[in-house]
Order: structure tokens, then C-alpha cells, then sequence
């Protein structure tokens, strides 16, 4: 049997038993729910979350015409907690729950948000709750029930759908009108500005925008005449629908707009993971059941080794896998964890049972008994089976259990047979691959199981298995007890090997240097910022490794500290650093990241994600690298890129991204280096003020309390591995792309000229340079959108296209006269050298808008009511809904304005 048979059998046998969120029939299950180990334990909390979710449940099937609706939910409490109603965790963990309960991300207090950064119809990453939002009934009036903003996040996370409303943006110019960004249109309300003291003002006029000034908002009325639309204003009674096709409001200027151009329940319908399911099933006949919970506990992290040492592991292999496995229980695997060692070859053998880590003796201990020398065959089912022995003999099962699972080659006997049984016990199976021959059901006993898949290759220089062990670390969501690479990197020299690692103020503690070495042992000089040196006689020789290692004691000196590294032969080495916090009360910074698809037939772009937070503020401005290298040898570098332009959805919220178009068929590595000289943290604050009930104002309680201070946190530098992945090309050439989607145009109107703005695309998506531009126009929003060619032509033959990334600033004239009042629409199509054309970008507006001779302010029905005023509804009741705009405004999160934002500077 072959292994791409054994590959497809195992997709159809296992493909019940994957991981994530899955939509069984009418009803969603595998839903996690996981609660950060720094949150202390109350009772409460769970039911809160029951709650919600039950809540949602009611309200999330009635908002897709009763099709869906939570069956299953499981909520993962912290190890710390006490009580006799846990079960036992298996493949559930913080790390990759869609849900998270966490203490407060300090840019939004208690605010819920999503952590969503793909493409239009994409998954986002996690909803985040905090305990104080779930615990206290008082912020029901500032967001709405729970149940609604539940559904409202898991349309961000589940489906990839954006906001409707716009806090940068909450008005805009609509044919001579001032209209509130919002979806749907029909909603009505009135304008109002509550002043510092608590009292009801009408709104003011900029006269630079012709808009109404900052702090003038947009309150609903009560009651509507349409339900729509849940990604505006979940909190508005009348609201229970997502706006469609028919309701949709083109013209706002929201993210909605901007990153998809269509209605909410398009996309749902259309583009989501669950569009074809949406669109088959037939509704229930009648309301669904409440769901049902399952409350589990991870405790102990409890780890079995599983190494191969089959002949073809021989030479550099085993050593590197000795030196891989040493880091791993040397500065990695955390204290009280339980480690056990089994080695497969021909037969399997159990080198240590599970053992408490306690000390750093017993670490020691583990490492002597690794194995040195290889022979004999692969029989993978042999150490599959005896590790699940080891790990069953603590305790009768391996629910929740870990295995590291390392081979080089095909398996010798029949993987497929052992595979199952082990995916059954519950273990989360992370799966290394060091070669291009090992087997493909690696890959997928990792994914069915919640694990890790990586495909380090076994070049000397490249560093990848050490960088795959450390990878492997089990969050609870508490980072402050798990190691940070810092650096990872290699050369292959017959002279000098040096550079400059920067240790920051967020680590420092357990701070190690590892080199290693090809052939000759090298003079080695590590200098500390304050010029401390540390030589040969400071640091541990392992000469059977061909190791050196240099344990900072204490805490390492926050600034640069530069490695030297000489030899006079030709030799590859290899360093590696990582450090812990520094401080128990300040997280560290981090870098996570992945690929937007773990398999690919290359008919679609493959994306590059990095996340670079400290306790979930994004790092901006730092310089951020990806390396894709392929089992081949083909390496790819990618400058990752946080600019709100191609493939980044977001300028300036810490997520760094790119196309990755070079694309060869096999498995390949991923791995991300961070350098930050002059970066810093930033993010939005955000506050609603109160609300309008029958003209009075009803001011709500002061803001939650949110962190503005500053934290100087120096130089940075960070690396991370990410999961490897796999391509299939039908042939061995790279798929051509189109330029991507230009999906920042923005437009406005001088005299009759108008001035165009937006991030240039490249000639393959975001890299290269396209060939040229078309831009038209029209005063009809929705002809352009739907039939671009129809629209007035632009003039660019005087516009060459720049770099990609660049901006892109040009002035036109359409040799019309532009009256006052009016409003104009306008697209960019890129093409390429094949011409290839890219989708119309987002559609951008301007109105020309002449000040008038007294600027006016905004009036209200019994106030002398003006044209500016979007609606002429009498208002006999005024709820506090203007909240649940917010709850729209807080999801931009790191979208808001830079005068909004509180910055962590890194100098």
C-alpha cells in the first residue's frame, strides 16, 4: 500500500474525530470555550457562559431563517481550579479555542472583541470575553444582552464577516445629506452631542469635512421599521437579522464594505466555512433544544518522546535528534511536568517512564538517557503503541496526554492500522517529519488530534529541529511560565559567525545561549549590553553533542547582547536563545505564526501570518521576516508587512502579512524573525457616554478603567515556527496570480478635481509591480459595483503603477462640472503583464460639499429641524442603544485612528 493510499484512508476513517468547530446537521458542536489560568476561580463564571450561549442559541437561529443553532458546547477551566464536576481534557486547549475568557486586553477594559484579520469569509482567530464582562449585569445596558453579542462575535469568528458601523467614520455625505454609517439604512434615529456635563446639544459642523464635529453620535429610535442589521447594533431590539442584498447600505463607508462589497448574509451564504451546509440545509420545524455543556480540566502536562532510531537515522540525524531532544527537556518542557522516552526501530523500547520534572537534576537525568545510535527498521506502530503504555501507566487512560512523535522515513508496517486506535485514546499527537520520505499520516494525526504538525529538514545550517521541540509548548493562557525563543540562525563559515541578540525588559530570566557546532569546538565570546564578557570557561561543553551552552544567571541585563563565533574551517553552527519573563506581573512579547491554509492545490493564494502582542496589544512597526523553505531545498523570503494592504486586512494592528506565491509541491517549513529598533504597542480606548430617553440625557457610569501608561520595553527580537504545510500542484510550475484587490481607495473632491489614494498592488497579488490601472466613476454606487466596465472612464495613461506596498497619489479631472451636493463613486482594476485583471477594488466616495455662509449646527424634530438631519421621525422613545454602536466601534480594535491609540514604546 502506497502512501498516498494510506493517506486517503485515513481521511475517510478519521474524519469524524478532527478538531474544531464543526456544523453537525442543524446544530454546531466542538464548540470550546476556554478559560485563561490566570483568570481565578468562580463558580459564577460557568453559568455566565451557559448563559450566553444558550441565549445565542435562540438568537442565532433565528437570525438564519432557523437553521442553526449550539448543540455542544465544552468550557476548558484552568488547572488551578478546584471542583469534583471537571472531566479530564483531551485535545481541547486555550491555545486553539474560538473562544477565550481571559483577563482584559488593556486597550479595550472589558469590551468584547474578535481577533479576525483574513480575508473576506474567512475564520478569525478567537473571540475574547473577559470575567468582569460576563460577571456583572450593569454592562447588559452598554452592549446589549450577552446572547446577541455573542452571536454578533461568532459572525466575525465563524463566518468572516466585518462591522457595519465605523468609528472613524460614523458619518458621511450622501447626495447633499449627512447620513450615519449604518446597515441598514432604514434604521432611523437622531443626532445629538451629550457635553462634558451631562446635558443634550445639537451637533456642530466641521467646516474642513462639512460632517458634524467628533463627539456628535447617531441614537436610534426604539422602535424600527426594519431588523436589520445584527453587525450594526446587535443591542437594538427591533434587530434580529443580518442585512442582505436588498437592505444592504453600499455607501457606507465601513469594513463591511471595504473588505467584502457585499451584504453580511452574502458572505455568510456565499463565502463562509459553512456555506455549502447554510445553503442545503432546510429549516427545523421547530426551536432547537437548549444546548448541552461539558465542563473539562487539563492538570498536569504529561509528555511522552517518541524517537526514531531506525538505521536511517544514522550520521547527523540522531545526533541533531540528541541535541533537538536536550533543548526540549533542558530549557522547554515546564517544571512539574511528567516526561516519558520511548525509541522505536525494528523493536520499541521504553528508556524512562513518565517522569516529574522537579528539579533541574531530574532534567539532567532524562538527557542522559537519550539515544546515540540507530539501526534497524521503522516500525512506527511499534512506538506508537508503547508510548500509549507509558503514558496509560500513571493513571489507566492518556485523555489529554502528549506525544511527540519524530521519524525520518516511511513506516515500515502498516501505520494506517495503529493510527486510529491512538487518535481514540485522546492524546494530542504532535508530529515530526525529518525528511521528505516520512510518512503523510503524520500529517494527519496531528491534525485529528489538536497536534502539531512540522517538517524540519536536516541541514546543519538550518537549525528547524530545535526550533520545531521548542515549539512545542501547551498554553493555558498564561505566558509568563512558558519559554520565549529569542533567536534562532545558522551559517555554514571558516571565520567569523557573529550578531546581536536583544533581550528586552519583558524577559530575562532563564536566559540561555546554545551553540552548536559542525566539527572543530570555536572560540566563543558573548558580550552583555554593560560589556561584560563571557568566554569558553563560563559556559558548558558538551563535546558528545557538539554543544556549548551559556545559562545567564538571574536575570539577564535588558539591551544587546552580541555573539562571537570563531573558527578557522570551514564548519556550519548554529545559536539559539531563549529567556522567560522578567517579571511575573508584566507578560512578555510574542510572535505566533501560521499559514492560512495547512493544505493547498495552489488554485488559491496561500497567506503568511505573524502576530507580534504583549498581553494582546499589537507591536507595530517592527521589521518582520517569514522563511519558507520546502523539503527540496527551495527557500522563500517574505518581508511580512502590516499596512492594511494586500494581504494585510489591518495597518498597524500587529499582524504582519503576505501572499506566498512561490509555491513547490511537498511540505515545507515556516518559520518568522522579529526585529523591533524603533517600534511601539498601541491601541484604542473607548468609552460610550450614555444615552437619549425622550430628549433627556441619561449619562452612564464612568468608563471602565483602562491601561494609558507607557512601558519602554528597548530593542526586541523574537523568532517563531510555525506548522509546516503541503502542496499539490497539478504541475510543478507556481500558479500565476492576479494583482490583488486594492482595498484602501480612498477619494475626494477639490473644485473640480478629485484626488485618488491607495496602496499599489503588486504584478502576482501584493509582490512585484503591476502593469497599469483602470479607474471609472459613476453617480450610481451600485452600477459600478456590480457593472465596473459601464462607469465613466478615468485618463491614467500619464499613471504608471508603483512598487507594490507603495502609495499610490493622483489628482484627476473628469471634465465635468461638479455640482454642489453631489456625490461620485469610484473603482480600480489593476492588470498585469498577462493581463490578468484584479477584483474592483472597494468602492470610494466624495462629495463635493461648499461650506455654508453660516456653518449650521444639527437640529432635531421639535429643534428647528435641517436638511442635515437623516431622519424625520418624531421620537417619543429614546433607549440607550447608541451602546450598542460601540459594540460595532470596539470590534475595529486596532483599526481605530492613531490619536485614539496609547503606544508601548520600543527604542
Amino acid at each position: 500500500m502506497d502512501s498516498r493510499t494510506v493517506f486517503v484512508l485515513l481521511w475517510m476513517l478519521l474524519s469524524s474525530i478532527s478538531t474544531g468547530i464543526k456544523l453537525d446537521g442543524n446544530g454546531y458542536v466542538d464548540v470550546i470555550i476556554a478559560i485563561s489560568s490566570k483568570v481565578p476561580q468562580d463558580n459564577r463564571l460557568v453559568d455566565q457562559i451557559k448563559e450566553m450561549v444558550t441565549e445565542g442559541s435562540l438568537y442565532l437561529y433565528g437570525a438564519l431563517d432557523e437553521k442553526v443553532y449550539f448543540r455542544e458546547a465544552t468550557i476548558l477551566v484552568p488547572p488551578e481550579w478546584k471542583g469534583t464536576d471537571f472531566t479530564k481534557a483531551r485535545t481541547e486547549s486555550f491555545g486553539k479555542a474560538k473562544i477565550r475568557i481571559d483577563n482584559a486586553n488593556p486597550a479595550y477594559g472589558v469590551e468584547p472583541y474578535t481577533n479576525q484579520y483574513g480575508e473576506c469569509g474567512t475564520e478569525g482567530e478567537y473571540i475574547h470575553f473577559t470575567p468582569e464582562y460576563l460577571l456583572n449585569d450593569t454592562f447588559i445596558p452598554l452592549y446589549g444582552s450577552r446572547g446577541k453579542v455573542f452571536v454578533h462575535e461568532w459572525a466575525h469568528v465563524r463566518w468572516g464577516v466585518y462591522d457595519e458601523c465605523n468609528g472613524e467614520k460614523p458619518f458621511y455625505h450622501s447626495n447633499g445629506h449627512i447620513e450615519a454609517t449604518r446597515c441598514s439604512k432604514n434604521i432611523e434615529g437622531q443626532f445629538y452631542e451629550v457635553t462634558a456635563g451631562g446635558s443634550l446639544q445639537q451637533c456642530r459642523i466641521d467646516p474642513q469635512t462639512s460632517l458634524p464635529t467628533k463627539g456628535c453620535m447617531f441614537f436610534p429610535d426604539r422602535n424600527q421599521i426594519t431588523n436589520s442589521s445584527i453587525m450594526f447594533l446587535p443591542g437594538l431590539d427591533p434587530v434580529t437579522a443580518f442585512c442582505q442584498e436588498d437592505e444592504h447600505n453600499y455607501e457606507a463607508p465601513n469594513m463591511q464594505n471595504k473588505k467584502c462589497g457585499k451584504a453580511a448574509w452574502t458572505v455568510i451564504f456565499e463565502d463562509s466555512v459553512d456555506k455549502d451546509a447554510l445553503r442545503s440545509l432546510k429549516p427545523l420545524q421547530y426551536p432547537p433544544p437548549p444546548p448541552s455543556f461539558k465542563l473539562v480540566q487539563r492538570k498536569q502536562r504529561v509528555v511522552c518522546l517518541i524517537l526514531d532510531v531506525s538505521g536511517s537515522m544514522g550520521g547527523s540525524r540522531i545526533l541533531q535528534q540528541l541535541q533537538a531532544a536536550t533543548h526540549f527537556l533542558r530549557n522547554i518542557v515546564e517544571d512539574q511536568a511528567r516526561v516519558g522516552i520511548v525509541t522505536f526501530s525494528t523493536e520499541a523500547y521504553t528508556l524512562s517512564p513518565l517522569t516529574t520534572i522537579d528539579s533541574d537534576t531530574t532534567r539532567e537525568n532524562l538527557i542522559k538517557l537519550l539515544p546515540k545510535v540507530a539501526s534497524g527498521s521503522t516500525y512506527m506502530c511499534k512506538g506508537l503503541n508503547l508510548s500509549l503504555q507509558v503514558l496509560r501507566a500513571d493513571n489507566g487512560d492518556a485523555l489529554g496526554d502528549e506525544i511527540v512523535f519524530l521519524t525520518d522515513g516511511q513506516a515500515t508496517d502498516n501505520i494506517a492500522g495503529c493510527a486510529p486506535s491512538a487518535i481514540q485514546s485522546g492524546a494530542i499527537i504532535h508530529t515530526l517529519a525529518f525528511s521528505n520520505s516520512a510518512a503523510h499520516a503524520l500529517t494527519e494525526m496531528a491534525n485529528k488530534t489538536g497536534g502539531k504538525f512540522l517538517s524540519p529538514n536536516d541541514k546543519t545550517t538550518s537549525n528547524q529541529l530545535m526550533d520545531a521541540f521548542a515549539s512545542l509548548t501547551l498554553s493555558t493562557g498564561d505566558y509568563t511560565n512558558e519559554p520565549v525563543q529569542l533567536e534562532s540562525i545558522g551559517a555554514r563559515t571558516s571565520d567569523l559567525f557573529n550578531g546581536t541578540v536583544s533581550v528586552d525588559q519583558t524577559v530575562g530570566n532563564k536566559t540561555s545561549f546554545v551553540i552548536i557546532y559542525e566539527n572543530s569546538f570555536p572560540s566563543i565570546y558573548i558580550q552583555s549590553p554593560s560589556g561584560l564578557i563571557y568566554t569558553q570557561t563560563n559556559m558548558n561543553h558538551d563535546v558528545s553533542q557538539k554543544t556549548v551552552t551559556l545559562n545567564i544567571p538571574g536575570t539577564a541585563e535588558p539591551g544587546d547582547w552580541k555573539y562571537r563565533i570563531q573558527t578557522t574551517i570551514l564548519q556550519a553552527f548554529t545559536i539559539t536563545v531563549t529567556s522567560q519573563v522578567a517579571q511575573a506581573d508584566v507578560p512578555p512579547i510574542i510572535v505566533k505564526t501560521h499559514m492560512d491554509q495547512q493544505f493547498s492545490d495552489g488554485t488559491k493564494p496561500m497567506i503568511v501570518f505573524a502576530e507580534v502582542s504583549q498581553n494582546y496589544r499589537p507591536v507595530i512597526k517592527a521589521e518582520v521576516w517569514a522563511t519558507l523553505e520546502s523539503e527540496t531545498g527551495s527557500v522563500h523570503t517574505l518581508q511580512l508587512l502590516d499596512n492594511g494592504a494586500g494581504a494585510d486586512a489591518f495597518q498597524d494592528d500587529g499582524i504582519y502579512s503576505r501572499y506566498f506565491i512561490k509555491m513547490v509541491n511537498g511540505r515545507s517549513s515556516l518559520k518568522v524573525r522579529v526585529k523591533n529598533q524603533s517600534g511601539q504597542t498601541r491601541f484604542a480606548v473607548l468609552y460610550v457616554p450614555g444615552c437619549v430617553i425622550n430628549g433627556v440625557v441619561k449619562p452612564n457610569p464612568p468608563k471602565p478603567p483602562v491601561s494609558e501608561e507607557s512601558l519602554e520595553v528597548g530593542n526586541i527580537t523574537r523568532t517563531d515556527t510555525g506548522e509546516s504545510f503541503e502542496v499539490k500542484l497539478s504541475g510543478t510550475a507556481p500558479p500565476n496570480f492576479p494583482p490583488n484587490r486594492i482595498t484602501d481607495l480612498s477619494a475626494e473632491i477639490q473644485e473640480d478635481t478629485v484626488l485618488l489614494n491607495w496602496t499599489a498592488p503588486g504584478e502576482d497579488l501584493d509582490q512585484g509591480t503591476a502593469k497599469s490601472y483602470e479607474i471609472r466613476w459613476s453617480f450610481d454606487l451600485k452600477m459600478l459595483r456590480f457593472n465596473f466596465s459601464n462607469g465613466h472612464s478615468v485618463n491614467t495613461t500619464a499613471v504608471s503603477p508603483q512598487k507594490a506596498g507603495s502609495v499610490e497619489q493622483h489628482s484627476f479631472n473628469l471634465n465635468i462640472t461638479i455640482q454642489n451636493g453631489t456625490t461620485l463613486y469610484f473603482a480600480v482594476q489593476s492588470e498585469d503583464k498577462q493581463k490578468a485583471k484584479s477584483e474592483t477594488s472597494n468602492i470610494a466616495q466624495a462629495s463635493k460639499i461648499l461650506p455654508a455662509p453660516k456653518p449650521p449646527g444639527i437640529s432635531n424634530p421639535g429643534m428647528n429641524l435641517t436638511v442635515l438631519v437623516i431622519s424625520l421621525c418624531v421620537v417619543t422613545m429614546l433607549m440607550c442603544f447608541i451602546v450598542a454602536v460601540v459594540i460595532c466601534a470596539v470590534k475595529r480594535r486596532k483599526r481605530s485612528a492613531q490619536s485614539d491609540m496609547v503606544p508601548i514604546i520600543a527604542n
